[in-house]
């Protein structure tokens, strides 16, 4: 179940953090991407392969690629190049908005020029090094509690130095994503994103309030302002914790068991999957996995029968398994969650 929701959780992390950027990419568009499925529109195929790259790095994170090391300057840099890397030619251009001069951005490289976001004027090329290092030092080795507080703070720190041309943004998001899997051990079947996604306007008020210096001698000691950090770390948390609440609610065994199995009555009744299809998907979730000799058992019926409800679920995509010998896991497409988890995405329009 948790590496089941953990896959659907990257398509739902990838959708609303393009979103975020103003990107409206369905995670069915998502999932066909992953299957190498493109659209035949140029500018939808470039937006499917980012979001292919988003998942390849996050999936890299979820594997312990970036543990321990999601802070560092060459964590953050190896997280840039790897999804830089990937990305089709016509993604690896910044634009000046003053100028509209299209800059290259180079995989993993740090920023060769100054930029201005808004009306915020970044620290100079020369200072971002030391700026990282600093960086790396404060949030580095912190104890639990500090280092959760860390994950919403970090995330304004690094957009506030810039150290990229572009995807900023998305490594930040990354990182943010990273810290709270290690420090939470969160087995990535939550996002904030989609917290952040659907309050955008105040997420993004939050982040511009943190880049003016501080305002009196009683805002903090640094060089920003303490007092508005804290209100985006407590705005950022507080987005963390209403997520953990959606999906643990989406996951209440007993509702998500009505879920499935009226989609599976449904299907059944129409005869888009054979009869007792809901049985075999209901020892799966319980079980977990399942061996694909025990379906004959639990359908009760022969292996000619048991063989086909296997194979029709499959299709459908929501069993799968490692090989034809494997056992078979749930899966939870894309396609059918507003069935089976209502309100994970945003509505699909048109």
């Amino acid at each position: 179940m948790r590496t089941a929701l953990a896959d659907l959780a990257r398509a739902m992390n990838c959708c609303y953090s393009k979103l975020i950027e103003g990107h409206d990419t369905h995670p069915v568009d998502i999932e066909r991407a992953l299957r190498e499925d493109y659209s035949t529109d140029p500018g939808k195929r470039d937006l499917q392969l980012e979001a292919r790259a988003h998942i390849a790095v996050q999936r890299w994170i979820d594997a312990g690629g970036l543990s321990g090391r999601a802070v560092t300057v060459g964590g953050i840099r190896e997280v840039h190049r790897r999804f830089f890397e990937l990305l089709p030619e016509g993604l690896l251009w910044a634009e000046d908005p003053d100028t509209g001069e299209r800059l290259k951005v180079v995989p993993g490289e740090l920023r060769p020029r100054d930029v201005k976001i808004g009306q915020y004027v970044a620290v100079g090329p020369g200072a971002i090094p030391r700026f990282l290092a600093r960086f790396e030092r404060a949030c580095s080795r912190l104890g639990k509690t500090d280092a959760i507080l860390a994950a919403a703070a970090a995330r304004h720190r690094l957009l506030w130095i810039h150290p990229f041309l572009g995807g900023d943004g998305r490594v930040a998001r990354l990182m943010s994503h990273a810290m709270l899997f290690e420090t939470l051990d969160t087995g990535g079947i939550w996002s904030v994103a989609r917290g952040l996604a659907r309050a955008v306007t105040d997420y993004k008020g939050h982040l511009a309030r943190c880049d003016p210096p501080r305002r009196n001698d009683l805002d903090g000691r640094g060089a920003l302002s303490e007092g508005a950090l804290a209100g985006f770390t407590r705005f950022f948390l507080e987005a963390c914790i209403d997520q953990v609440r959606f999906m643990e609610d989406r996951v209440q065994p007993g509702r998500l068991r009505t879920r499935i199995l009226l989609w599976a009555e449904e299907e059944m009744r129409f005869g888009r999957l054979p009869p007792r299809a809901g049985n075999l998907l209901e020892a799966v979730l319980y079980r977990g996995e399942m061996p694909r000799g025990d379906a004959v058992g639990v359908l009760g019926d022969t292996a000619r029968h048991a063989r086909r409800v296997v194979a029709s679920l499959v299709d459908c995509g929501v069993l799968t398994s490692g090989s034809p010998r494997a056992p078979l896991r749930l899966a939870f497409p894309a396609a059918l969650a507003p069935r089976w988890m209502p309100g994970l995405f945003p509505e699909r329009v048109g």
